[in-house]
C-alpha cells in the first residue's frame, strides 16, 4: 500500500535540491554541479531523483505524450504543434527528455551512486540509486541511442565537461550488470533506505523490481542478440520478478500546487486537443476489451470514437466523419490523468506478459498461456488497484474475455506484443520502445504532408541542436558511429 508519507520530504528536497541543479544552457553547465553540497541526506536525494524521473509537465507533454504516446497511436491530436502524431520535427519537443534528464537528475544520480558505493552502512541505500539510475538511464538511451553515460554526470566530480557517447550496446551490458550487482548487494537486514517513494524502502520489493528489470532489458536484446537475451532472461527469473498486482514499481503523486504533481496530469490540466486514437479505440472495440470503458470516454453522441492519426483540423474537417469537432472523438478519462494521478515505471502484468514471450521463445517461465493469461488479467486489474478503485473490473468480466480471445500459440508474438502496447497505455516510453523491438501490434504509419521519417514510424529522436557546437568532436563521432540524427536512424537493439 502506497503512503503519503513523502509530502514534508519532497518540499525539503525540492528547497534543498533544486538550487543545486539549475537549468543550465549547454552541456559544460550541464554537466557540472559546483555547488554540489558533500553533506546532503541521501534520502533527499533519491526522493528529487525519483520525483524528477517521473518527470515535470515539460518533457512528459513533449517527449513522453507529444511524440511517444501519438507515435505509438495510443493517442491522437488535430493540433499540428503535436509534432509525433505527424511525424514532424520539435527540436525543442524531442529534446525534452534529455534536457531534463542531463539538466536535473542524471548528475544527482552519479553523485549519489558514487557518495554511497563502498559504504556498509549505505549498502542498500548504493544498490536502490544503481537501480533506479538504470531506470533513468534506460530511457534516454532508448528514445536516443547513443549516449553519455560513463562520463555523464561527471562534471563536478571528475571535470569532465564535454562527456563522450557510449554505444548502446556498452550502455545496455553496463546497465544490465548494475542491475545484477545491485540484486546481489541488497539485504533485509541492512541499512534503511529513507526517501524512497517507490516502496517506502522496502528491500524484497526492491530485489523483485531489480530483476523485473533486469528481463524487461535482457528482453530488449532479442533482435541484435537473441544469446544475450536469454542468458539475461534467465538470470532474472532465476533472480525473482514480480508476483502480484502490489508489486509494481510507481510514484504516488499529490496535488500540492508543486513538485509533488504527475507531470502527465499537469499536460492534460493545461492542454485538451488530444483524444484517444482511433487505433487503440478500435482494437479495445474489436476484441470485446473491458479497459475500453475505464480508460476511455464515450463522446457527445455517447458512444466510443477515436480520432485518426494524422490529420490537422483541415484534414479532419473534410475527411472525417466526426469532422474537426473534438467533441465528436472520446478522450481519456481523467480519473487516470489528474495531477494526483500515479506514474507508473513497471507493472507486474508487463512482467508476466514479457515472462509468456520467454516461454514462447523457450527461453525459461514455461507455459506461455498461463503467463499470458495472468499477464492480460493483471493488466486489467492494474487500473483499480493503482489508479482508483473505481477503474476495478471483475474477474467475471476478464475471465469472459480471455475466453473470447484465447491464447493462440501460432500468433503468440502479435498477442503478446499487443496486450503489451494496452498494458502500457502512459507509460510511452515504454511502449514506444517495446513496439521498436517486436514490431507489435502492427501499425499503419501516417502520412502527413511534409513529415520528417519519409511516412514511416520514427525509430528514435533527435539530439539537441546545442551537442553539435557545445560537444561537437563527441557528436560528430556519434554521427560516425551511429548514423545520421535522424528520426529514421535505428539504434543498436533496434536492429532491422
Amino acid at each position: 500500500m502506497k503512503t503519503l508519507f513523502h509530502k514534508g520530504l519532497v518540499l525539503l528536497v525540492a528547497l534543498t535540491l533544486i538550487s543545486l541543479t539549475s537549468c543550465d544552457k549547454d552541456f559544460s553547465e550541464i554537466n557540472t554541479n559546483p555547488n554540489a553540497a558533500t553533506t546532503i541526506d541521501p534520502a533527499f536525494q533519491l526522493t528529487y531523483v525519483q520525483l524528477q524521473t517521473s518527470g515535470e509537465r515539460y518533457e512528459n507533454w513533449r517527449a513522453a505524450l507529444i511524440y511517444s504516446s501519438t507515435m505509438i497511436q495510443h493517442l491522437s491530436a488535430m493540433a499540428t504543434y503535436w509534432s509525433g502524431d505527424k511525424y514532424l520535427y520539435n527540436a525543442g519537443y524531442s529534446s525534452s527528455l534529455w534536457d531534463r534528464a542531463y539538466r536535473n537528475y542524471i548528475r544527482d544520480l552519479v553523485d549519489l551512486t558514487t557518495r554511497t558505493a563502498g559504504d556498509p552502512a549505505q549498502a542498500n541505500m548504493n544498490a536502490v540509486a544503481r537501480i533506479w539510475k538504470v531506470v533513468a538511464f534506460h530511457r534516454i538511451t532508448d528514445l536516443y541511442g547513443d549516449i553519455p553515460y560513463s562520463e555523464a554526470g561527471q562534471g563536478y566530480l571528475g571535470g569532465i565537461t564535454a562527456p563522450k557517447y557510449d554505444a548502446q550496446s556498452a550502455i545496455y551490458a553496463d546497465m544490465l550488470a548494475e542491475l545484477e550487482a545491485a540484486c546481489a548487494a541488497l539485504n533485509a537486514g541492512g541499512d534503511a533506505v529513507g526517501g524512497d517513494l517507490i516502496y517506502g524502502g522496502d528491500i524484497a520489493q526492491w530485489k523483485k523490481f531489480g530483476y523485473s528489470m533486469m528481463l524487461r532489458l535482457g528482453m530488449r536484446l532479442s533482435k541484435v542478440d537473441a544469446a544475450g537475451a536469454q542468458a539475461w532472461v534467465q538470470k532474472a527469473i532465476a533472480g525473482g520478478v514480480m508476483t502480484d498486482v502490489a508489486d509494481a514499481a510507481y510514484i504516488q503523486h499529490i496535488d500540492d500546487q508543486g513538485i509533488n504533481r504527475n507531470g502527465i496530469g499537469e499536460v492534460f490540466q493545461a492542454d485538451a486537443n488530444q483524444r484517444m486514437s482511433a487505433t487503440f479505440i478500435n482494437w479495445m472495440a474489436d476484441h470485446g476489451d473491458p479497459r475500453l470503458d475505464i480508460l476511455s470516454t464515450v463522446n457527445q453522441h455517447g458512444v466510443h470514437n477515436g480520432l485518426p492519426n494524422g490529420n490537422d483540423a483541415q484534414m479532419a474537417a473534410a475527411n472525417l466523419p466526426g469532422g474537426d469537432t473534438l467533441d465528436n472523438y472520446s478522450a481519456v478519462n481523467a480519473a487516470i490523468v489528474n495531477v494526483a494521478s500515479p506514474m507508473v515505471f513497471q507493472t507486474y502484468g508487463e512482467v508476466e506478459l514479457l515472462l509468456a514471450e520467454a516461454a514462447e521463445r523457450g527461453w525459461g517461465a514455461n507455459d506461455a498461456p498461463a503467463h499470458y493469461k495472468e499477464g492480460v488479467r493483471a493488466a486489467i486489474k492494474a487500473w483499480g488497484a493503482i489508479y482508483d478503485a473505481s477503474l476495478d473490473v471483475d474477474d467475471a468480466a476478464i475471465d469472459a474475455y480471455l475466453a473470447a480471445n484465447p491464447y493462440d500459440a501460432a500468433n503468440a508474438m502479435e498477442q503478446i506484443g499487443e496486450q503489451y502496447w494496452a498494458a502500457t497505455f502512459l507509460n510511452e516510453y515504454e511502449a514506444y520502445a517495446n513496439y521498436r523491438r517486436t514490431g507489435y501490434p502492427a501499425l499503419t504509419p501516417t502520412d502527413y504532408p511534409g513529415n520528417e521519417s519519409n511516412s514511416q514510424i520514427p525509430r528514435r529522436l533527435i539530439y539537441p541542436t546545442g551537442e553539435a557546437g557545445v560537444n561537437a568532436d563527441n557528436y560528430n563521432a556519434v554521427l560516425s558511429a551511429q548514423g545520421p540524427d535522424a528520426f529514421t536512424t535505428r539504434i543498436w537493439w533496434d536492429a532491422n
